[in-house]
């Protein structure tokens, strides 16, 4: 609970559930405002309580119309700022264009690192964020930027939910999860393995296929680790590949479950026991659709941290004992 009225916490439309869930949590209301579009598109705003010398954090996150919401969340910033707003906190649970953090070929945009500047340039101080892509993001900012981790929910969720997880394997879809698989894989006393997509060279139109690099999994269970879905080919090859290997059972937690472009009845054919996301990005829809899908509820960290951030106390300590007991459903 955050005593008087010294936080305004507002919100954009990209997850109003979330934003509400937060506020719960902290026992304090959002600021009435609306966010709407004329009708060339352009968006405007009106927030109708004010924000003068007060810690402003405004929740948006990164999903579905992404181009909309990071426009509205500008927006919002700005006309904070220009209030006078004594400090600007944007609270963004999945990035934007996160996966455009390097120039991998010619003339590829770092695009993370444009949507940094637009934030600072609008007047943003300080930003939340969870799981980023990759964690040099964090160095596009010349401002404070405290990035979350689902990892204390994972782990909590796969000791009280999983069966069999002292004997359980956790496995990465690419290289690039490696240090994400093998911190979890440490800190449960398992095993870990990576596997590898890959397509024939000598083919312009030969399908992908997955190879498993390191570790072993056959009778084991295995639970698939990953920070985003977006159109289900990763995990669609990597879950079939794992049960090709002679995998017990198969279990996926993903941090960011965009599933933009996923037909859910495709995910019920997998050989998954449990698809389980965050709530980064909203999934009521995804979750009507498909039985497999489980949604794990961020608003508790999301609320800490912007607690801990106002009484200007340690977040890393969210890691730490405060996060033992997460994962709890």
């Amino acid at each position: 609970m955050i005593p008087g009225n010294s936080v305004r916490l507002l919100a954009g439309n990209s997850h109003p559930e979330l934003a509400q869930a937060v506020a719960e949590r902290l026992n304090t209301p959002l600021v009435p405002c609306t966010v709407r579009k004329f009708s060339n598109g352009e968006i405007d705003v009106k927030i109708f309580e004010s924000v003068r010398d007060e810690d402003v954090f405004i929740l948006q996150s990164g999903c579905s119309d992404v181009n909309d919401n990071l426009m509205e969340l500008l927006i919002l910033i700005s006309a904070c700022k220009t209030a006078s707003a004594r400090r600007i906190t944007a609270v963004i649970p999945c990035f934007p264009y996160a996966r455009n953090d390097k120039k991998d070929k010619s003339r590829a945009p770092i695009t993370a690192k444009l949507v940094a500047n637009m934030l600072v340039v609008a007047g943003c101080d300080h930003v939340i964020t969870m799981d980023l892509h990759a964690s040099q993001i964090q160095g596009f900012f010349d401002i404070p930027v405290d990035n979350l981790y689902s990892e204390p929910m994972v782990i909590g969720y796969i000791k009280r939910h999983i069966t069999g997880w002292k004997d359980a394997v956790i496995v990465s879809p690419d290289a690039g999860g490696a240090k994400r698989v093998t911190a979890i894989a440490d800190k449960l006393g398992v095993e870990f393995a990576l596997i590898h997509r890959q397509r024939d060279r000598r083919s312009s139109d030969a399908p992908e296929r997955m190879e498993l690099l390191v570790g072993d999994v056959r009778d084991k269970v295995v639970i698939l680790v990953d920070d985003m879905i977006d159109t289900g080919t990763t995990l669609t090859l990597a879950a079939r590949s794992l049960k090709e290997n002679g995998a017990q059972k198969v279990y996926a937690l993903i941090s960011h479950g965009l599933l933009s472009e996923v037909q859910m009845s495709l995910i019920e054919e997998l050989p998954l026991e449990q698809l389980i996301v965050t709530n980064t990005v909203p999934q009521n829809q995804h979750a009507e659709q498909c039985s497999k899908l489980l949604v794990m509820d961020i608003s508790s960290t999301i609320a800490e941290s912007i607690r801990r951030t106002h009484n200007g106390e340690s977040i890393s300590l969210l890691f730490g004992e405060w996060a033992d007991g997460l994962g709890t459903y």
